[in-house]
């Protein structure tokens, strides 16, 4: 979608927001109300059943479905449905984030699914009709007349999910790759150039940290800028001492950064250790020298030193930056595929 927005019209006519959301019918036979943080643990083991059903390589955790209930800006009562069944057991789930903080793209993510048990009997598609009728309401309540997206992922072997998102009218624009590196073999010889130090995570840095990545990533797609909250949230799985920073000796600036993840949950799926790459960038000021390769060795030198057997990242495959060619000449091979479907409007 261009940029310009001086041919865009209001997005309160672009979101075409209904008055009232098309509810699921109890004809499917669950009844259907707001999810709560006391169904968290009931909402764990019906997404993990998904998960098994779609031969995902990953297990989430309860305390990653925990914070998808903070934030100050989500109304979980509207944003949020349950479909439970007679016995009271949660079948499906649905959840719609539109983040706060953009500003050149306004963002609705649809997050949901069915128990593989109640598929093939029309709730996903009223769950969709749902999701979709809610996130026109939070882009239209947004006012932002600027380019706007309704978006959900999809992994390439959930073909149920994938052809439901397909029917309802979103369309592939962006692919992903899960990468891995085996953290037996050597690791590269790549340190920071002279004038650069690398420090370990601190939260006297999180903010410089915040800031440096809405620098590092203003102008990727698909990117805008995190508020304080949003850089928060999302952090059950955090490890700050895999975390780290690149400094300029001159300035004190951070100049690149490493978020990590410890997502133990996956390694019995997966069958081997692992640490995660969240988040790798490098402000514009610093790029060409070396710094991003000389975080990515010195965050798998300390997962080696630590016993932990795979080094995991994710990546646009058509990030500008070359992200992609930088991991594969790395050691990362791809392992899992998703896609970013949307309604651009």
């Amino acid at each position: 979608m261009s940029s310009d927005t001086t041919t865009l019209r209001p997005i309160a006519e672009r979101a075409q927001a209904p008055a009232e959301v098309r509810v699921p019918s109890t004809a499917t036979g669950l009844t259907w109300r707001p999810l709560t943080p006391s169904d968290t643990p009931a909402l764990t083991r019906l997404v993990n059943d998904i998960e098994v059903a779609d031969a995902e390589p990953f297990r989430t955790s309860d305390e990653e479905i925990a914070e998808r209930f903070d934030g100050s800006g989500k109304d979980i009562a509207r944003d949020t449905l349950a479909g439970v069944d007679e016995a009271g057991e949660l079948r499906a789930w649905a959840f719609v984030v539109q983040p706060p903080g953009d500003v050149s793209v306004v963002r609705t993510f649809l997050e949901g699914g069915v128990h593989p048990r109640w598929r093939g009997r029309g709730v996903g598609r009223e769950v969709l009709a749902w999701e979709v009728d809610r996130a026109r309401q939070l882009l239209a309540a947004t006012g932002k007349d600027v380019p706007a997206r309704i978006g959900a992922f999809a992994s390439e072997q959930a073909a149920a999910t994938v052809g439901l998102l397909r029917s309802a009218g979103l369309t592939p624009v962006r692919v992903y790759f899960e990468m891995r590196r085996p953290l037996d073999v050597a690791l590269p010889d790549a340190p920071l150039p002279p004038g650069l130090r690398v420090e370990a995570w601190s939260d006297a840095r999180d903010e410089d940290a915040r800031l440096a990545h809405n620098d590092a990533f203003a102008s990727h797609w698909g990117s805008e800028p995190r508020t304080p909250e949003s850089w928060q949230e999302g952090r059950a799985q955090f490890a700050p001492g895999w975390s780290l920073l690149a400094v300029d000796d001159a300035t004190d600036e951070i100049a690149g950064y490493l978020v990590a993840g410890r997502y133990e949950q996956d390694w019995e799926v997966a069958g081997y250790s692992s640490g995660y790459v969240e988040l790798l960038g490098v402000r514009p000021a610093w790029r060409g020298r070396g710094i991003a390769p000389a975080l990515l060795t010195a965050f798998m030198a300390r997962l080696r030193e630590e016993g932990i057997q795979v080094a995991e990242l994710g990546v646009d495959t058509e990030n500008r930056s070359g992200a992609l060619g930088l991991y594969t000449r790395l050691g990362f091979e791809a392992f899992h595929s998703s896609t970013l479907y949307s309604i651009e409007l």
